[in-house]
């Protein structure tokens, strides 16, 4: 279903975020010569270890664009307070219905509706908002951020895929620093693999389907 698609909008509430959801479907779609829109709407400064600078989630995330070779147009990182989406959702979806409007994509990935972390709850609802009606939307998983979540859509990484995710995460060493566990290359790989054995390959990621349109 991918193969018909030319132009992906990708959300990201903070830096890290659809790397973890969804870094390999974004090395495959890159690999294939999609037109990818990168919005990221908190470099999330008011998180990091004390001591460190402001920039540094930003800094990490330009490594990313970097290594995948993107250009500036194919990014945008917006400088919301991290936990403070909810304040600022018409400013939010007023962003997003000019990107809409610009970029016109055939699909939008952003976040689950049944994730509770706050920033990542007002990004999924708002990309909806925005979206509901021009393409198709599916959603990335952060299990730890989920009760609840409906394996709809899986998306099969080949190895270099799966690599090319755990490198492009290895960036971010300020979350390292803070041990969270989801970034060790065991999680990935195993989360990965039970995708995968969903669906007869070695690895996958899944999603939520919201909406898809077929054109």
């Amino acid at each position: 279903m991918l193969n018909d698609i030319e132009k992906i909008l990708i959300l990201s509430p903070h830096t890290d975020d659809a790397e973890l959801g969804c870094g390999g479907t974004i090395s495959k779609l890159i690999e294939n010569g999609k037109q990818v829109l990168w919005i990221v709407f908190s470099a999330a400064e008011d998180s990091l270890p004390k001591g460190l600078p402001p920039d540094s989630l930003v800094k990490e995330f330009l490594n990313v664009i970097n290594y995948f070779k993107l250009a500036e147009e194919n990014y945008k990182i917006y400088n919301f307070k991290v936990r403070k989406l909810n304040e600022l959702r018409q400013e939010i979806l007023e962003n997003l219905v000019k990107i809409r409007n610009e970029f016109k994509p055939d699909l939008v990935i952003g976040p689950s509706l049944h994730d509770f972390h706050q920033d990542h709850s007002v990004v999924s609802h708002e990309m909806i908002r925005a979206f509901k009606t021009s393409c198709s939307i599916i959603c990335y998983e952060l299990p730890w951020n989920h009760i609840q979540f409906d394996t709809q859509f899986f998306v099969k990484l080949s190895p270099d895929h799966l690599k090319i995710k755990t490198e492009i995460l290895d960036f971010y060493k300020t979350q390292q620093m803070i041990a969270r566990h989801y970034f060790s290359e065991e999680f990935i790989r195993g989360l990965a693999a039970a995708r995968g054995a969903q669906v007869g390959a070695k690895y996958a990621e899944a999603f939520e389907v919201i909406r898809w349109i077929d054109k």
